[in-house]
C-alpha cells in the first residue's frame, strides 16, 4: 500500500534544497503597495487541486492520482511512462476522494469515503480490469480503520471495524477483490493494535485510568494477553510502538523514556534490549525513511522551525544530494515501488505550488510530471517566516509569520508599519504547525493581514515537557500562550492593540471561543470554525470509539465524571461566560460532525440570541468536522472574507457566485455579513434557515 494505506515503515522523506537545478520563476519583486497586487480569486486558493497526491503502483508499471471529473476529485491512472494517458477509474460524484492507495496486486486503487461528513468511512476497491467499484466494508453506521496492508499478501489487508460493538474494532482480514471477510481477533476491550507484515497481531495497547498505557503481547495463541510494557501518563504522548522489522523480532518505536523528546528505538522483542537509532534534544523524531521491503531505516526527520533530516544508511545518500540540486523547496518522496527503482518526489515550498516529479533511481534524473496549482505560479505570494517567541513562563513557541507582501519590501518578516493581524490557531490541540505552503495564509495575508500561527503548549513534536504543559490548562495557560503572542506581535509592531481578530477549527475554534469570552477586549472579532463551547457536553458526546481513550481527555482536559471535574471544566467552558462577549463572532459548522457536535454551536448561539448578542452562524448539512467540499469551503470562506474585512479593514473579494453548488444555511446573523443576505437570496432563493423563500 502506499501513503495513507501504509504500514510506518514506507514513510515520507524531505530533503533541504539548494541554488541548483531546475528553479521556479526566480526572486519574485514584491509590489509596490496594495493596488498593484492583484486580488488572488478564492477558487484559485480554495478550490479543487488540478492534479494531486500521484502515486506508482507498486510494480512501477502505472501513476495514479487525483483530479477533478465533473467538479469533483476522483482517482485517475495511467501508465507511468505516459501520464498523460491517465483516464479516470473512480466515480465519486459528491465529497471528491481524499485519501486513497494502490493494493499491492496492482490492479486496483483502494480509497475510503465516509458520508457527509460523519466519519463512519467505508473502504471501497476500484477493479482497474473491469472499472467495477467494490465496497469492502458494507455496514452501515460503522467505521472501517485500516490496520495493515502487506506486499506479501498482495490481494489481502487488515481492517478494524466496530460492528459488533461500536466502541471497540474488531480485526477482519479482507480480500480485495472478492469482499469476503474473515474475523481474525475480536477486542475485548483494547484501544488498538500492532501488527506486522505476516499480518500476525502483535501488540494491543490499552488506556489506563491515570490516563497511561499498557501494552500487551498475545499468548496462547491469542487466547489471552500478557503485559508487555507500561508506558507513564508523562510518556503517553511520545512514547508508543511504530512497526516491526523485516525478521519481526525488532519492534521500532517512538520512546521518550528517561529523556524529554522522543527518539527513534529499536527494541528487541526477545532480548528486551533497546538500540537508540536517532534522537534530537530539541524536537520528537518525525518522519522515517526506509525501505519497502527490507524495512531498514534509512533516514529520520526532525522538525524545529524547519524538518531537517539525519541520514542513516549510505545507500541513498546520493540520491538524496541529487534530489537537492533538481528543484526549490523541501523534497518529499511520498512514494516508491517494491524493488525501489522508482519514487514521487514533491517539492514543497512556502510561495509556490506543490510539484511533482518521477525520479529514475537507475537512470538517476528525476522528470518533472506537474504541480497542483499552475494558477498559483507567478502570483505574488507570501513566505512564511519561522519565529521562535517565549511564553510568560519561559518556554518557546515555534510561530510562523506572513505578512501582506507590499508590506514587507525586504522580506524581513516585519511590515513597513503595523498591519491588522488575524491568530491562526490550530486544532487537535495534540497537532502543530510547520512550514509550507498554505492556501489561508496566503489569502489572509493577500486580503493585507499579518497571519501569525503559534505553537502552544499542547502542540505535538516538541518534547514530553511542551505537550505535557498543556494538561488540565484548557482555557488557562494554553490561552495566556495566545495572548502572549499578540503582545509580542504588537511589541515588534507588526500589528496594533485592537486590530487583531482570532481564528481557528476545532480546538482553535474553541480558542476563538476563548479569546471573545475570556479577553474580549484582546480580540477585534472571532471566527470559530466547529469549536467546542461546553467541555462537559463536548466529553459527554464523543463518538463511540473514543470512549477506549476517554481517560486521555479526562486527564487532560478534565473529568465531567466527577464533581470536582465539572466544576473545572464548566470554568473552562466559553458558554458559562456569553455575556461577556462584546466583539463580532462568526461561527462555521457541520450538521454530521461527529466529534464537535452541531449541538455545541447551536447552544451558543441560543444563548447570545437569548442576550441579544450578535451572532452570525454558517451551517452546512452535508458536512462534518471541518468542510470536505470545495464549494462549501469556497462559500465559508467567502462570508469569512467579507466578516473580516468589515471588522479589520482589509480588503475582499465581493461573494459573487460563490454559493454555487454549497449547501450553506445561515440560521442567525446573516445581517451581520456584508452582502451576505442578498448572496443567499441571488443564489438559490433560500432564506436565513436555509428554507426556499417566497
Amino acid at each position: 500500500m502506499r501513503t495513507w494505506l501504509t504500514s510506518f515503515l514506507v514513510v515520507a522523506f524531505m530533503v533541504g534544497c539548494s541554488e541548483a537545478g531546475w528553479r521556479a520563476e526566480g526572486q519574485r519583486a514584491a509590489p509596490k503597495d496594495m493596488s498593484s497586487t492583484p486580488l488572488i480569486p478564492r477558487d484559485v486558493l480554495f478550490g479543487n487541486p488540478d492534479r494531486a497526491s500521484p502515486q506508482i503502483s507498486p510494480d512501477g508499471s502505472k501513476m495514479a492520482y487525483r483530479a477533478e471529473v465533473n467538479g469533483v476529485m476522483n482517482v485517475w491512472v495511467g501508465p507511468l511512462d505516459n501520464p498523460a494517458a491517465a483516464r479516470p477509474v473512480t466515480k465519486d460524484k459528491k465529497r471528491g476522494i481524499r485519501m486513497y492507495g494502490w493494493a499491492y496486486n496492482n490492479s486496483h486503487i483502494l480509497y475510503i469515503q465516509d458520508k457527509d461528513g460523519d466519519e463512519n468511512w467505508h473502504l471501497y476497491a476500484t477493479d482497474l480490469k473491469t472499472n467495477e467499484t467494490r465496497d469492502l466494508t458494507p455496514i452501515d453506521g460503522v467505521q472501517a480503520r485500516f490496520q495493515q496492508g502487506s506486499y506479501k499478501f498482495p490481494n489481502e489487508m487488515l481492517i478494524g471495524i466496530n460492528d459488533r460493538v461500536p466502541e471497540l474494532h474488531d480485526i477482519y482480514r479482507i480480500n480485495i477483490q472478492s469482499g469476503e471477510r474473515k474475523l481474525i481477533l475480536q477486542n475485548e476491550g483494547y484501544l488498538g493494535f500492532t501488527t506486522d507484515d505476516d499480518f500476525n497481531v502483535r501488540l494491543a495497547a490499552k488506556i489506563t485510568p491515570d490516563g497511561g498505557n499498557e501494552l500487551y503481547k498475545p499468548t496462547d495463541g491469542g487466547k489471552d494477553w500478557t503485559l508487555f510494557m507500561k508506558i507513564s501518563r508523562d510518556d503517553l504522548m511520545t512514547t508508543g510502538p511504530a512497526g516491526f522489522d523485516k525478521t519481526g523480532k525488532t519492534l521500532y518505536m517512538r520512546d521518550s523514556v528517561g529523556r524529554n523528546t522522543a527518539a527513534l528505538v529499536a527494541y528487541n522483542m526477545e532480548t528486551d534490549e533497546r538500540r537508540m537509532l536517532a534522537s534530537n534534544p530539541r524536537v520528537d523524531v518525525g518522519g522515517v525513511m526506509a525501505h519497502p521491503t527490507e524495512k531498514t531505516i534509512e533516514a529520520v526527520s526532525f522538525t524545529y522551525t524547519r524538518r531537517e533530516w539525519k541520514i542513516l544508511d549510505d545507500s541513498i545518500k546520493a540520491d538524496l544530494d541529487y534530489l537537492k540540486t533538481v528543484a526549490d523547496g523541501d523534497a518529499l518522496v511520498t512514494s516508491r515501488t517494491l524493488d525501489d527503482k522508482h519514487w514521487i518526489v514533491v517539492y514543497v515550498m512556502d510561495n509556490g505550488p506543490v510539484r511533482y516529479y518521477h525520479y529514475d533511481r537507475a537512470a538517476g534524473k528525476a522528470k518533472f510530471l506537474f504541480s497542483n496549482r499552475k494558477a498559483l505560479e507567478g502570483l505574488p505570494l507570501a513566505n512564511m517566516h519561522p519565529v521562535v517567541i517565549k511564553s510568560r513562563d519561559g518556554l518557546d513557541m515555534v510561530s510562523y509569520l506572513s505578512l501582506p507582501v507590499w508590506m514587507d519590501q525586504n522580506d524581513d518578516g516585519r511590515p513597513d508599519k503595523p498591519v491588522p493581524m488575524v491568530l491562526s490557531v490550530h486544532g487537535g490541540p495534540w497537532g502543530r504547525d510547520s512550514w509550507g505552503y498554505s492556501s489561508i495564509d496566503q489569502w489572509l495575508a493577500n486580503r493585507g493581514y499579518a497571519v501569525l500561527s503559534v505553537n502552544f503548549r499542547g502542540s505535538t513534536g516538541f518534547g514530553k515537557s511542551f505537550v505535557n504543559a498543556a494538561d488540565m490548562e484548557w482555557g488557562r495557560k494554553m490561552h495566556d500562550d495566545l495572548i502572549d503572542a499578540v503582545n509580542w506581535a504588537i511589541k515588534q509592531k507588526i500589528t496594533r492593540p485592537g486590530r487583531v481578530a482570532i481564528m481557528g477549527g476545532s480546538f482553535g475554534g474553541y480558542a476563538t471561543l476563548v479569546g471573545v469570552t475570556f479577553t474580549p477586549d484582546v480580540f477585534a472579532c472571532g471566527v470559530d470554525i466547529v469549536g467546542p463551547s461546553n467541555l462537559i457536553t463536548l466529553l459527554q458526546s464523543i463518538p463511540p470509539y473514543w470512549k477506549p481513550m476517554l481517560d486521555v481527555f479526562t486527564t487532560r482536559v478534565g473529568d465531567h465524571r466527577t464533581e470536582e471535574g465539572r466544576k473545572l471544566l464548566t470554568e473552562r467552558s466559553p458558554l458559562t461566560f456569553v455575556d461577556r462577549i462584546r466583539k463580532p463572532l462568526l461561527i462555521g459548522q457541520g450538521a454530521n460532525d461527529p466529534r464537535v457536535k452541531q449541538a455545541e454551536a447551536d447552544q451558543i448561539v441560543k444563548a447570545m440570541e437569548e442576550k441579544n448578542i450578535p451572532v452570525a452562524y454558517v451551517l452546512f448539512p452535508d458536512e462534518g468536522h471541518g468542510f470536505a467540499r470545495p464549494e462549501n469551503r469556497l462559500a465559508f470562506n467567502a462570508v469569512t472574507e467579507a466578516f473580516l474585512a468589515q471588522h479589520l479593514g482589509g480588503r475582499y473579494e465581493p461573494i459573487g457566485d460563490d454559493f454555487e453548488g454549497s449547501s450553506i444555511t445561515v440560521p442567525k446573523g446573516a445581517e451581520q455579513v456584508p452582502g451576505l443576505t442578498k448572496a443567499l437570496r441571488r443564489t438559490s432563493g433560500k432564506t436565513e434557515s436555509g428554507k426556499k423563500g417566497g
